[in-house]
């Protein structure tokens, strides 16, 4: 995934999770940059696909 605010693109498995302070919490599924902690919405499942399958490609 690649974060809106730096453009530093991870993994899921490598963002941090939302605050867990935040009265959202429990519903909140956002993923925080691990470079600047932006917290950002996590990709649809159809552009994960994508990427996967455009991995396999070679692209």
């Amino acid at each position: 995934m690649k974060c809106g605010f730096c453009g530093y693109e991870f993994d899921e498995e490598d963002a941090n999770s939302g605050c867990v302070s935040c009265p959202l919490s429990s519903g909140c599924n956002k993923l925080k940059c691990p470079r600047c902690n932006y917290e950002n919405p996590p990709e649809p499942a159809l552009v994960q696909k994508i990427k996967k399958l455009l991995k396999r490609i070679g692209r």
